[in-house]
């Protein structure tokens, strides 16, 4: 299938590893330009030359850390013409609630929610000059199902499904679309080397760690395993794509049916 996205460009924030960049190989093998970040130099030349060698696709360096106000701001002066916003940039970190301390509130909230709320307003005036724009948030099934073991993380990923459905609201009738996309556990660098580093203290493979929890901690789980990040990438394309013109408001899961409901 044709997603009619050569020469679209696309900004995916936090990009050099994981989800992220997987989605800025997927958009560049199906001809985006795609700007690639993340918050080293090096990370990022890494991450430009691996999506380069693979696809033949474009992808533009661009290196900072985009929860920051000034940073957001330099990226968009230098590229105006974004039509794709993939905001994926977050924070996790399993921790008791009782230990959750204010500063740590704030700063998943200034991370997860506001980092992609500033580059949305940052890049909607040029959407609305072409009127069209595609704005996809990268939430999570922890978004309406919050981990006990993580809550200030699931907060935010429930915030940035208000976010993403009140802009498609205020979008509304234009060639612009805005929606959230829920992934599940996923294998991803920051998720793989943490349980790695769980399954090891345990004196267990990763595997036999895998299917312990997918026993214990996310039983709801229809596949029984952690997605790839390739398999978040193959919707994100589609819908940062014009094919999905009629998809809009949306909290679309790719979350291996961990949200036990069918809606």
């Amino acid at each position: 299938m044709n997603l009619q996205l050569r020469g679209r460009l696309a900004l995916v924030s936090g990009s050099t590893a994981g989800i992220g960049h997987a989605i800025a190989q997927a958009l560049a093998a199906e001809g985006a330009r795609v700007i690639v970040n993340g918050r080293s130099q090096a990370s990022v030349d890494a991450a430009v030359a691996q999506i380069e060698a693979a696809d033949g696709g474009e992808a533009i360096g661009f290196a900072g850390d985009l929860s920051t106000a000034a940073v957001a701001e330099a990226l968009v002066a230098r590229h105006p013409g974004i039509e794709i916003l993939v905001n994926n940039l977050g924070i996790f970190e399993p921790k008791p609630f009782e230990e959750i301390p204010d500063e740590d509130w704030t700063r998943f909230f200034d991370v997860n929610v506001l980092s992609g709320v500033r580059l949305a307003r940052l890049v909607l005036p040029a959407m609305r000059r072409a009127d069209w724009g595609r704005i996809i948030f990268i939430s999570s099934e922890s978004a309406v199902q919050i981990p006990a073991e993580m809550i200030h993380y699931g907060m935010t990923k429930t915030a940035q499904l208000a976010v993403s459905r009140g802009l498609a609201e205020a979008v509304a009738g234009t060639g612009i679309t805005v929606n959230s996309v829920l992934p599940g556990p996923t294998r991803s660098r920051g998720v793989g080397e943490f349980v790695e580093a769980l399954a090891k203290a345990d004196g267990k493979s990763f595997e036999a760690y895998e299917r312990e929890f997918f026993e214990k901690v996310r039983p709801t789980s229809l596949i029984r395993r952690f997605e790839t990040p390739q398999e978040i990438a193959s919707l994100v394309a589609y819908i940062a794509s014009p094919l999905s013109s009629g998809t809009t408001g949306a909290a679309l899961r790719v979350d291996g049916g961990c949200t036990k409901s069918a809606f």
